[in-house]
């Protein structure tokens, strides 16, 4: 009738864990029976050697910015970021769609023979 941390042999109640764990290990009596296990922060088998676990190094994410460099285009407002695309838009009073936003016109020939260029809209003169 030993103890539960105890095991018994040749009818004496002894601890069963001396020689029986490897380096870097330790030994639990749980009801008679000896148990070995590596120490925290080591792996490895404990009946023999454990050894330090590697340290697990986390790769470095580098955050992609979609809008840099600045796919927009010349007379766009400043690009967003929405998740992982960028979204370019025209400036008020600018035509076309990005990259290409452009005025209406520059000179007067860029407008119908009935329009003049005018605060680069064509307009009635």
């Amino acid at each position: 009738e030993c103890p539960t941390n105890k095991a018994c042999q040749n009818f004496k109640c002894v601890d069963p864990c001396p020689g029986l764990c490897g380096v870097n290990a330790e030994c639990r009596v749980l009801n008679h029976i000896p148990t070995c296990t590596c120490i925290r922060r080591y792996i490895g088998d404990p009946f023999t050697e454990c050894r330090l676990q590697p340290l697990t190094i986390e790769p470095i994410v580098e955050e992609v910015d979609p809008c840099d460099p600045n796919p927009c285009g010349p007379n766009s407002n400043f690009p967003r970021v929405i998740g992982d695309r960028c979204e370019c838009s025209c400036q008020p009073q600018m035509i076309g769609s990005p990259p290409n936003c452009r005025p209406e016109c520059n000179v007067n020939s860029d407008c119908s023979s009935d329009r003049a260029c005018i605060n680069r809209k064509c307009q009635d003169p």
